[in-house]
């Protein structure tokens, strides 16, 4: 069975690093694009960045030059590396496949993981 897992959540001070890590594990071929999201409490789940197959970024203007997204196809893992975090990016961090292709020829899509949780304190 195909799961998504986020790791690297918990607390840290403002202005300090954190760095997600998902990992893909399964009977995996290949995982397209992927993306983090985040949600905080009341809110709707907000895109934070995405990377595609071929290593292509984008991130939502709030965390720009703060996240890093980063793949190891390899791997099958995501990397989220958060720089000089704020108290406003206190949430539960996602993570989302597009579709994932496994090695049984399924075709698996919108896949997420159980989140993780971020708390920056001030």
């Amino acid at each position: 069975q195909v799961q998504l897992v986020e790791s690297g959540g918990g607390l840290v001070q403002a202005g300090g690093s954190r760095r997600l890590s998902c990992a893909a594990s399964g009977d995996i071929f290949e995982i397209h694009d992927v993306a983090w999201y985040r949600q905080r409490p009341g809110e709707q789940r907000e895109l934070v960045a995405t990377i595609t197959i071929d290593g292509v970024t984008n991130y939502a203007d709030s965390v720009k030059g703060r996240f890093t997204i980063s793949r190891d196809n390899a791997k099958n893992s995501v990397l989220l590396q958060m720089n000089s975090l704020e108290p406003e990016d206190t949430a539960v961090y996602y993570c989302h496949a597009d579709r994932i292709l496994t090695l049984g020829g399924l075709t698996l899509d919108d896949y997420w993981g159980q989140g993780t949780q971020v708390t920056v304190s001030s």
